[in-house]
């Protein structure tokens, strides 16, 4: 049995005309009767009554018609499901971001994919750098959005956003009332940053500005969240150098300041394993491109 063989019946059975089925399956009326004989003679009972004058469906013709019917209907929806998730458009993804991405571009990100891809489910997780390229490794996540940079040649990434450094201070602070805040003035401060493996790219790079500025940084306390250095800045632990988009966490007792020095940028990057293949994942790349450039 084939699907043509069962496309014949039911138009036959919508016009119970032989010639009329013909016509709207564009084959002669002679062909349609032998393959309808022959699905007959296959499924063991008659479909339809004949007769010179009429073509009536028979009592089994009309329960396989109902059966049959239901099958186009589950055939379209798979072939509609098919071309959706060939496009991307269907399914679940799962994301990892560090912190500091929710107060830059992953609202904005997010915002664009649920208003262009509403049939694909997302699963967010707040992860350090170091644990997306684990779970990335593992498969538990499928597109990251970490601080660069990555080595390990499994993974793809691209720069989706760049931005200064600011250092974030008590607001009873002595240079809290300043515009701009020399690095060298922090020389006999505390420090609160993130352990290394966290986020090497980030890290030394603070290292190495404090150390142009001629001095290593006293690091009192260590914490993984940005959002937890910054609490701890308000509760007058210390100082930190921090991503400038952390402005947008509002938090009473803190104040931040642009650095005198010039300073490079810092960037979140989007990271993904270097073979994936999925079309859910490439559309997900694709939105994400089009909300940066207009950034």
């Amino acid at each position: 049995m084939e699907l043509r063989h069962l496309r014949y019946f039911v138009t036959l059975a919508e016009e119970l005309h032989f010639g009329r089925a013909a016509e709207r399956l564009h084959i002669a009326q002679p062909p349609l009767s032998q393959q309808i004989r022959q699905l007959e003679t296959e499924l063991g009972f008659e479909l339809f009554h004949r007769t010179k004058r009429n073509v009536q469906l028979t009592e089994a013709g009309q329960v396989f018609l109902i059966q049959v019917q239901e099958i186009f209907q589950q055939l379209q929806q798979a072939i509609q499901l098919g071309q959706q998730t060939s496009r991307g458009a269907v399914g679940k993804l799962v994301i990892g971001f560090v912190s500091s991405a929710a107060y830059n571009i992953l609202p904005a990100v997010l915002k664009d994919y649920r208003n262009n891809v509403p049939g694909v489910s997302l699963e967010l997780y707040e992860l350090t750098t170091d644990q997306q390229l684990e779970w990335l490794r593992e498969g538990r996540i499928d597109i990251g959005f970490i601080r660069p940079p990555v080595e390990d040649t499994i993974f793809s990434w691209e720069t989706v956003f760049q931005e200064s450094l600011m250092v974030a201070l008590p607001e009873i602070h002595q240079l809290a009332n300043q515009s701009y805040v020399s690095l060298a003035s922090l020389v006999n401060e505390v420090f609160i940053l993130f352990p290394r493996k966290l986020a090497p790219g980030l890290y030394d790079l603070i290292i190495s500005l404090c150390q142009q500025a001629g001095f290593s940084p006293n690091v009192a306390q260590e914490a993984i969240q940005m959002q937890t250095i910054v609490s701890l800045v308000a509760a007058e632990m210390g100082v930190a150098i921090v991503p400038a988009s952390l402005q947008n966490l509002q938090r009473t007792g803190v104040v931040y300041k642009n650095i005198e020095e010039s300073t490079p940028k810092v960037a979140i990057a989007m990271i993904w394993r270097s073979n994936e293949t999925s079309p859910t994942v490439q559309k997900f790349l694709e939105i994400v491109r089009h909300t940066t450039q207009q950034w």
